[in-house]
């Protein structure tokens, strides 16, 4: 029996695969859902035969978010410091996607609702089907569109003023407005998600892991920063990087004339 309640794959190329497999509810999530996307992404972080990751969902849907019988009604019964449980570990996924040092592609295969919105903004690239949608929903339940760090991510995205309006008024984005303002970075026919998804993994995969990590960690640790605190950061980072084994390997491919082979180290 998997350990999941999604499916978790492998490959031999460097690419594990998450498919959110409850179809009948759109990938609805539940709190055990959360709980071991919370835990695998942590975990991934040590993994060295994963070095690119596929999200996703089965069917028609990508996710519609937290499940309205599973989650919110038990929620609703609750008091304050269960509810907060369970807001802390909604957003420790998100954070640990962030922290994780392989990239995560999002292949956005339908909609993509409320936490599911938030998870596929939380990766690092999104591919999206022509048919898919975004809808950061929230504030038309009651809650508000602050939640598991959208308020923090999707501005640094699509921009404030963008990010204001999909968080107040939980419209449907299309994947043509997404792809127009940032949000999607492939837009392709729904029988080619997940093999453009595959490919951008693979690709990643494939090159030098160290230093794609790297470029993910600046990116989120410098957005607080002033511009001397940034640039510190990053010569610092870039001499470290500039003695590592994959810079040292592509000068040896290139003076030899040969491909590199990248170890992610």
């Amino acid at each position: 029996m998997s350990q999941y309640d999604f499916r978790f794959e492998k490959g031999s190329d460097g690419v594990a695969v998450l498919t959110l497999d409850r179809p009948d509810t759109l990938n609805s999530l539940t709190f055990d859902i959360y709980a071991q996307l919370e835990r695998l992404f942590l975990e991934l972080d040590g993994d060295e035969t994963v070095r690119a990751i596929v999200l996703t969902g089965h069917g028609r849907g990508f996710c519609s978010g937290g499940s309205v019988e599973e989650i919110i009604g038990p929620l609703l019964e609750t008091n304050l410091d269960g509810t907060l449980r369970f807001t802390r570990m909604t957003g420790a996924v998100v954070r640990n996607m962030l922290r994780l040092r392989q990239p995560i592609v999002a292949a956005i295969n339908g909609v993509a609702a409320g936490a599911g919105a938030v998870l596929a903004l939380a990766s690092d690239l999104r591919v999206m089907s022509e048919q898919a949608k975004f809808a950061f929903l929230f504030t038309k339940v009651g809650l508000t569109g602050a939640d598991m760090g959208a308020a923090w991510l999707l501005p640094k995205v699509v921009g404030t003023g963008r990010a204001m309006e999909l968080l107040m008024l939980g419209d449907k984005v299309t994947a043509d407005d997404a792809l127009r303002m940032g949000l999607a970075n492939r837009v392709v026919p729904a029988d080619q998600v997940l093999a453009e998804a595959l490919a951008l993994a693979r690709r990643l995969a494939a090159g030098p892991g160290l230093a794609l990590g790297m470029t993910k960690k600046m990116v989120w640790n410098e957005w607080p920063m002033d511009l001397e605190a940034a640039i510190e950061q990053e010569a610092q980072a870039q001499a470290l990087l500039l003695r590592a084994h994959d810079h040292r390997e592509f000068y040896n491919a290139w003076m030899e004339k040969r491909e590199p082979r990248f170890l992610g180290r």
